[in-house]
């Protein structure tokens, strides 16, 4: 009853702010220019403002903004599962296979290779490092594969690699940006965000966009990687936990009913539509269908995020552990997260970052610990996917935010302790698989060291296309009004990777 309480009191303060002379004030000038500023922004056409303003013909849309809606024209994909590596995996000891880089292991680095470059911590001529792993080729198609990733080599048929991505980001933070929001700077909706936003989810009782971590810490940039940015804050990501409570104050106080607890909501909502009434202002509508959604939740999440009663051969496939934080369990997650129509599924696993530093930073022991971690899960998603007919229509995107040099890092100019390589964003690989992909398909080339795409190159951009083209959108019209002028997540660039397509 106190927090009953706290809310009359609340809207009774509200009241009573509204009558001041400050307010008055505040509210005039503020509507004042709105007035003079109306002419210039709109024209004559008193239409193209905010339709929410008087709180009237308000559409279906804008009362529940996570209805499923068909897409423009018909996609391959209805969900997503995209995993990223924060911190940027070493492609040259998992995918990009370079014997020549291995001939030249430890002879000083071609001043070809340095001249004009910037780098974020190798200083001065640094030697090559050649590759820390032994490569196979695999399946079918032929795949490199190295002896890091061992289980994921039995299923490289179901994937399409891009061995030729790059981004003009070397730093953690602006390049996670990048490759989640499609701008190195804040502000941007995220991919889940867009998806979500065009399409609505499928399953009213879960959120649309879904964030899972595991690794222990949460990516450089933060939570504005699966951010709402511009767009109503109900089509940003909702972290879950796959230890403990998958989400917090899930579970109602002693003493709360459920009837107790809807009267409540009931009552909050009946303030914040007049309050929407009487400002028009669209994050209130949002509002009403958080509190809306947090009611369902605490229905269906509890169930869909429980792994306790997943057969054995499933928890062996994925080498999960119940009641543990890990990737492993995350992806179990993810499946089950798509089953139940939940549109974007967001995995960050942290520590893929291998200067050289340390032990676990090295490039030879630390990532193949964290190899280890993710290569039986990330292969039994597939599988698992697969075998349910989910992967049809499921894309899994993985990847992180750039790549690592040939060369060994020396950080200022001195040998590490470990062997490590820095950022390099030039030329790196990423896959993806299902939801339309071509299988056992590889694009793009790097020289022989693996510095730079020599062909077939694509940039963050036209992944973004090609993500949003298999979800049924076109890129280009696919907008949002947002200061003036229409926003899109590929900006002003991108082109579909249509070799990859089936």
């Amino acid at each position: 009853m106190k927090q009953v309480e706290k809310l009359i009191n609340e809207l009774t303060q509200q009241k009573l702010e509204r009558q001041t002379r400050r307010h008055f004030l505040m509210d005039c000038v503020s509507k004042m220019g709105g007035l003079a500023l109306a002419p210039l922004m709109f024209g004559c056409d008193t239409g193209s403002s905010s339709k929410a303003s008087s709180g009237l013909n308000l559409s279906q849309r804008d009362l529940n903004p996570l209805a499923p809606l068909p897409p423009p024209f018909t996609g391959k994909a209805k969900s997503i599962i995209y995993l990223h590596m924060a911190g940027a995996p070493s492609q040259l000891e998992l995918f990009d296979f370079k014997p020549e880089l291995a001939k030249y292991h430890n002879q000083p680095c071609p001043e070809s290779l340095l001249e004009g470059r910037k780098f974020a911590f190798i200083r001065g001529v640094p030697n090559l490092l050649g590759p820390q792993a032994k490569f196979e080729q695999h399946g079918e198609s032929g795949a490199w594969v190295s002896d890091f990733l061992p289980h994921f080599s039995k299923v490289v048929d179901e994937v399409a690699f891009l061995k030729a991505v790059h981004t003009d980001q070397f730093n953690h933070g602006p390049a996670q940006l990048f490759m989640q929001t499609g701008s190195p700077r804040l502000g941007r909706p995220s991919l889940g965000s867009w998806v979500t936003y065009g399409l609505g989810t499928e399953n009213q009782n879960l959120p649309g966009f879904v964030v899972l971590t595991s690794g222990g810490k949460t990516p450089d940039a933060g939570k504005s990687v699966w951010g709402s940015g511009f767009l109503p804050s109900v089509y940003q990501g909702v972290q879950c936990r796959s230890k403990g409570d998958p989400v917090l104050y899930l579970q109602d106080p002693d003493g709360m009913s459920r009837d107790m607890k809807k009267n409540l909501i009931s009552a909050i909502n009946t303030v914040n539509k007049s309050e929407f009434d009487q400002y028009g202002d669209p994050e209130i509508l949002a509002r009403i269908n958080q509190y809306e959604m947090a009611y369902r939740m605490q229905i269906e999440v509890p169930e869909v995020m429980n792994i306790n009663d997943e057969p054995k051969y499933i928890h062996d496939l994925y080498g999960t552990k119940p009641g543990s934080e890990s990737f492993a369990n995350n992806c179990l997650l993810a499946r089950k997260l798509v089953e139940k129509g939940v549109r974007f599924v967001q995995l960050y696993d942290w520590g893929w970052d291998t200067h050289g530093t340390d032990h676990d930073g090295s490039i030879d022991m630390g990532l193949r610990n964290k190899c280890r971690e993710i290569d039986r899960p990330m292969s039994a998603l597939l599988l698992d996917l697969k075998q349910r007919g989910l992967l049809e229509d499921t894309l899994v995107v993985w990847g992180g935010e750039f790549g690592r040099t040939p060369m060994q890092e020396n950080r200022e100019g001195k040998t590490q302790s470990f062997l490590g390589r820095d950022h390099h964003g030039d030329a790196f690989t990423m896959w993806m698989a299902g939801g339309g992909i071509k299988k056992g398909a590889s694009y793009g080339l790097t020289d022989d060291f693996g510095f730079s795409g020599i062909g077939e190159q694509v940039s963050v951009h036209d992944i973004h296309a090609t993500i949003l083209h298999l979800m049924g959108f076109d890129h280009e019209q696919f907008t949002y009004e947002f200061q003036g002028r229409p926003f899109r997540l590929t900006d002003v660039e991108g082109e579909l990777i249509r070799k990859i397509l089936a």
